[in-house]
């Protein structure tokens, strides 16, 4: 008996499509893990060369991204510190308008849109153009972070590998988010958190949950990957352990929380407002844009020179109360200000280690405020520095689960997950209609990327001929001059005209709008004839399903489609417009939700009938 079980458990498992995700998840986890290891070491030398020893800036790391150490005894070098943001910016403006131009901005964005609109396809080369401009943008002081080319170079290769395996588009969009999970995993330390926000972040209000699995495997093994090489510490180091200890607490953290919404608006209104009314509208070349970026940065850097980089070495500083409430509140503000400067005009870099150093410093202003207002209530300030980190990013990218468990996994701050829960729910819920990234969509109906999921299985079980317009279309022969077509368009309704050879059979098809520009041109009409201008034969039968016919009209580009008799030959019967596929979609859709109804009526009353 427990043999059978076991053998109909076995049975029931696909095992071939499971080891078919573990063995992705893996090879594309394994090589964002390698990715984001020589990202990330070509970014801290880069730093260290151009910030440190060049302009003798000692560059603010967090411990977990210290690969150099600071070399006393240079000399500040203020016209080099000065310069380099600008240089930087001109670099990276040259690399993306040269190789890549969809690569400069922000990269997060770059693959929801990719997801969304454009089959999870990603250029090869942009990976490689992001990076390197990246790098250019942040080792010369631009405010921007790092995590947009690492989900790009990840998500580059996941498209890239679902192509050289011919795997359908399906597949190459999970293995995009699978890439985007390991790239995020690995750079941050955060292999759950990479992988939830991966899912989380193409919506406002859905997850991607058919590509969780994969993405957890992924983020896994980049992680491993990444941590055998740089150590398996996080990112930040705290003072000790941090602990929820007092639900009176919670009341502060509710404001940190509400003055979250503000400033995450404040923050993408000046991001957009910068890129689109200034930028954008710049009559200069667009690789010059950023270096003008840059120019504004060196400016605020002059004054204030923490500003310069990701600022992840000024968070942790402010964790360990290093950092006076006046900083941190100057620090935030100038903050939105160089990141609009860096990412607006068109410099390289993503907009999460901004974020969260944004959220950091509004906590640690919170907290260590509330420490001298209420000393015996708020015992540990830096707690508020990483709930503000988790709760300003669920706010304005619209991914609360994520955020907390990144947070959590970066700083090894698991005692507040319960403040982290309330104040990123509550920041999601008042900053519902805002988001960072413009290509997030409300939920997967309104996702291109999920359109077939709710309309094939309706249409595949419908017929043409249910649904098309039994008429006589107004043929013509390959023969005809256009001169003759134009007559029949000025006397016809017909969306479509059938092309038949003189046996009767169709050889072309030539819909009214291919046809249109042709009409008002005298000097061409007598000079071609309807096989020059004829498409190629496209037909449906009326046992042909709503399906086919839909996938026919993406491939043709048409609006209608000609319907024949499939026992007569080519025998015309009629025409299927698009209109006509909806409304027979939309009568269906409405049929089986009545249907639905009425059983469930049925039903209820039963249960009346059994209870009484």
């Amino acid at each position: 008996m427990p043999t059978n079980r076991l053998r109909s458990l076995l049975l029931s498992l696909d095992l071939r499509q499971a080891g078919r995700w573990v063995v992705y998840g893996i090879v594309v986890g394994v090589v964002s893990g390698l990715g984001a290891a020589l990202f990330f070491w070509l970014l801290e030398g880069a730093s260290h060369l151009f910030l440190g020893r060049l302009a003798g800036h000692d560059v603010a790391s967090p411990a977990g991204d210290r690969l150099f150490a600071a070399e006393s005894g240079l000399p500040f070098h203020p016209w080099i510190f000065f310069v380099l943001p600008i240089a930087g910016g001109l670099v990276a403006g040259l690399l993306v308008w040269a190789f890549a131009p969809e690569a400069g901005g922000h990269g997060t964005d770059a693959v929801i849109d990719a997801f969304h609109n454009k089959k999870g396809k990603i250029r090869g080369r942009i990976p490689l153009v992001k990076g390197l401009a990246t790098i250019a943008t942040l080792s010369t002081g631009g405010s921007a972070g790092k995590e947009g080319p690492i989900a790009q170079i990840g998500a580059g290769f996941g498209s890239w590998l679902a192509d050289r395996l011919g795997c359908s588009v399906k597949t190459r969009r999970v293995l995009l988010l699978a890439g985007t999970a390991g790239g995020l995993g690995a750079i941050f330390r955060a292999p759950l958190g990479g992988a939830v926000t991966a899912i989380e972040v193409l919506y406002r209000e859905d997850f991607e949950a058919e590509a969780l699995v994969p993405s957890i495997i992924s983020s896994v093994a980049a992680y491993a990957t990444f941590t055998s090489i740089f150590g398996y510490h996080p990112v930040f180091s705290l003072p000790g352990p941090l602990r929820f200890r007092n639900p009176l607490e919670l009341g502060i953290y509710g404001v940190l929380a509400l003055l979250c919404v503000p400033l995450g608006i404040l923050y993408i209104k000046t991001f957009y407002g910068l890129k689109e009314r200034v930028f954008d509208r710049l009559p200069v070349p667009a690789y010059v844009r950023p270096a003008l970026g840059g120019l504004g940065v060196a400016l605020l850097g002059l004054a204030v020179p923490a500003i310069y980089g990701g600022g992840f070495g000024q968070l942790e500083q402010a964790m360990n109360g290093q950092l006076a409430i006046g900083t941190m509140a100057l620090l935030l503000i100038l903050k939105i200000l160089a990141t609009s400067l860096t990412i607006g005009s068109g410099g390289s870099g993503g907009v999460f280690g901004p974020t969260l150093f944004i959220g950091g410093m509004l906590g640690g202003v919170v907290g260590y405020s509330a420490a001298e207002i209420f000393p015996g209530l708020i015992d540990q300030p830096a707690a508020f520095v990483l709930v503000g980190m988790g709760a300003f990013f669920a706010g304005v990218a619209n991914a609360s689960i994520g955020a907390l468990l990144m947070v959590c996994e970066m700083t090894g701050g698991y005692g507040l997950v319960v403040p982290l829960m309330l104040v990123c729910v509550l920041a999601l819920l008042f900053s519902r209609g805002f988001s960072i990234y413009r290509n997030q969509v409300r939920d997967k109906f309104h996702s291109p990327a999920h359109l077939g999921d709710f309309t094939v299985d309706v249409l595949a079980e419908l017929r043409v001929g249910q649904a098309f317009q039994a008429t006589r279309l107004q043929c013509v022969h390959p023969a005809d001059t256009i001169s003759e077509l134009r007559r029949l368009v000025a006397t016809s309704d017909d969306p479509i005209f059938p092309v038949l050879d003189d046996e009767g059979t169709l050889v072309g098809v030539v819909p009214v709008p291919k046809l249109r520009p042709l009409l008002f041109s005298d000097a061409l009409q007598p000079l071609l004839l309807v096989e020059d201008i004829a498409s190629p034969p496209s037909s449906v039968t009326p046992s042909d399903t709503l399906q086919d016919a839909l996938s026919e009209l993406h491939q043709t580009g048409a609006s209608a489609i000609v319907v024949v008799d499939g026992e007569r030959g080519n025998q015309v019967l009629g025409v299927l417009e698009q209109g006509n596929l909806l409304e027979a979609y939309h009568t269906e859709l409405a049929r089986r939700l009545a249907e639905k109804e009425a059983d469930e009526e049925i039903a209820k009353e039963r249960d009346r009938v059994r209870r009484g």
